[in-house]
């Protein structure tokens, strides 16, 4: 099939990572300063896996997670992801945040009360502080009560996670976009 394997992509807010096997989506890196760095944290994620060429699927896949980066609105549902390990709890969680449309928001809260437990924030964000495949599941686009950026495992924190809600031109609610009357 397609082999396995990770590799590296430069993206205007740094260096990404991505890993594969069988056609599926085992991990992204969201951006770090270097590649290096990059490269540090995916050899600590998936040390049996070695540095290859991309297959064509991934490559689409770069090219879109770059756009995405840049401000285009793709929502990414159809990128297959390999689930094997990833606590049930975690997948639920993951799949309410893939639904998040790009430009838009929910609390921790709010995805709590999506699952059906409103008392879950905190088991929540520990799940999207553990999720493996950002920015294509948009862990991003979870904010802490009242519109406060709340945590954000990636190089440079919150201020990572605003910067990408603000490529994105983020909408809080039924309220205009944050960004809306500031050019992208």
């Amino acid at each position: 099939m397609d082999g396995e394997g990770f590799c590296f992509f430069a993206t205007p807010l740094g260096a990404c990572a991505i890993a594969w096997r069988g056609g599926m989506v085992v991990a992204v890196q969201l951006p770090e300063e270097t590649e290096q760095r990059a490269r540090v944290r995916m050899q600590r994620r998936l040390a049996s896996m070695a540095e290859a060429p991309p297959p064509a699927f991934v490559q689409a896949i770069i090219v879109r997670v770059r756009a995405l980066l840049e401000g285009e609105r793709d929502p990414m549902l159809d990128v297959p992801l390999d689930m094997e390990g990833v606590p049930p709890f975690n997948q639920r969680v993951y799949e309410i945040a893939r639904a998040i449309p790009p430009g838009r928001t929910l609390t921790y809260g709010e995805m709590a009360a999506q699952l059906g437990d409103p008392g879950a924030a905190r088991a929540v964000g520990q799940a999207l502080g553990h999720n493996p495949f950002a920015p294509i599941v948009p862990c991003h686009r979870i904010l802490a009560a009242g519109g406060q950026g709340g945590g954000f495992s990636a190089n440079g924190g919150v201020a990572t996670k605003l910067r990408m809600l603000q490529i994105e031109r983020a909408r809080f609610g039924a309220a205009p976009g944050l960004f809306d009357d500031q050019p992208a």
